[in-house]
């Protein structure tokens, strides 16, 4: 996947370990300082009151939405609240039936199993969950060929919170045991920079409003890359300035990180100029405009065209992809020849 600053899909495994721990500290450990996702916190805390009145687990939870907008936080902040232990694992390191076995087999009675990319699961895998979450009941097989027998095992009562970038990848019978699904917006500007400035206090940073107003327009509506500029910014400050971050000095760090003013970097705007140039603004296909930039066709759908088409520069039309007026706009640039070339948003 490409490096960019503003790539809010990079997991625990691409970060080193200094920003991993930091990102750790500046999680929220309670809905009451947990910024944001108003709907979903109200929802959320009925059902969990629910739940400790009755003294059962919560129902099992799906969230989903572009990465970086605080699942994993969220789950960690259920957990915390309902005063459970959470374990947490991926869909991509459960490769066989016996790994989810093992996770499972070690659940105490209210335990959170948390499995992040959950629609990454093996379809062996998520067969077996099937009977875990409905009936709490374990089905394995012992040995192999004729002499091969079942064996089901009794599983404590558990609440398994699942985290997805894509639903529609995950089996109908895996979504539909989830009592709760529930999807993740993106933050507004005015969120974003509350998520700033928590983020300054727990760093122990100090940053001026108009500064931490314009780091919250340029972090693409997303918590993971605002902590993460701000890092940045911070560093900028402490080797050119006295470490106090001001409107200068955020003008100066984002210009040397290439971010503009609408949160965009160069591989955004690549692509946009592709599209432009090559195709007189679209329509293109996803298939070519990957072999355009030389990338995967799930890195663009998943970590560059949500927020390009959040903030109305790019649109999805059946024929393929089109970039607006505002982009070209944003890029100054102006359409060739007849203008319904571009979208009028």
């Amino acid at each position: 996947m490409i490096d960019r600053i503003v790539n809010a899909g990079a997991g625990a495994d691409e970060q080193p370990d200094q920003d991993l721990e930091l990102e750790n500290t500046l999680r929220p450990k309670d809905f009451a300082n947990y910024i944001g996702q108003a709907r979903l916190k109200k929802n959320l805390m009925l059902a969990i009151a629910a739940a400790k009145k009755r003294g059962e687990p919560i129902d099992h939870i799906l969230l989903y939405g572009p990465p970086g907008l605080g699942k994993t936080t969220m789950a960690s902040v259920i957990a915390n609240e309902m005063s459970a232990n959470i374990r947490i694992t991926s869909g991509p390191a459960v490769e066989r039936a016996g790994d989810l076995a093992s996770l499972l087999t070690n659940l105490q009675d209210g335990d959170i199993l948390f499995i992040d990319e959950i629609h990454r699961l093996p379809r062996t895998v998520e067969e077996v969950l099937y009977s875990a979450m409905e009936d709490f009941k374990l089905d394995i097989m012992l040995g192999k060929g004729p002499s091969a027998r079942s064996l089901r095992l009794d599983l404590p009562k558990f609440t398994i919170i699942g985290a997805t970038t894509r639903t529609g990848a995950l089996a109908a019978p895996l979504r539909d045991r989830f009592g709760m699904i529930h999807r993740l917006e993106f933050y507004s500007a005015e969120e974003i920079q509350q998520v700033i400035e928590r983020a300054a206090g727990i760093l122990q940073v100090k940053i001026d409003k108009a500064a931490s107003r314009e780091l919250a327009q340029r972090a693409r509506l997303t918590p993971r890359i605002a902590n993460r500029l701000l890092k940045r910014v911070r560093d900028y400050a402490d080797v050119n300035g006295d470490g106090i971050i001001d409107l200068d000095i955020s003008h100066h760090a984002l210009e040397l990180l290439e971010i503009d003013n609408l949160g965009l970097d160069p591989a955004d705007r690549m692509l946009l100029d592709k599209i432009i140039e090559h195709y007189n603004g679209g329509p293109v296909g996803i298939e070519t405009l990957a072999a355009l930039t030389s990338e995967e066709r799930g890195t663009l759908e998943d970590f560059i065209e949500p927020y390009l088409m959040q903030i109305g520069l790019l649109e999805r039309t059946p024929r393929g992809r089109k970039v607006t007026l505002k982009a070209y706009r944003h890029l100054g640039r102006s359409p060739r020849g007849n203008e319904n070339q571009a979208s009028l948003v």
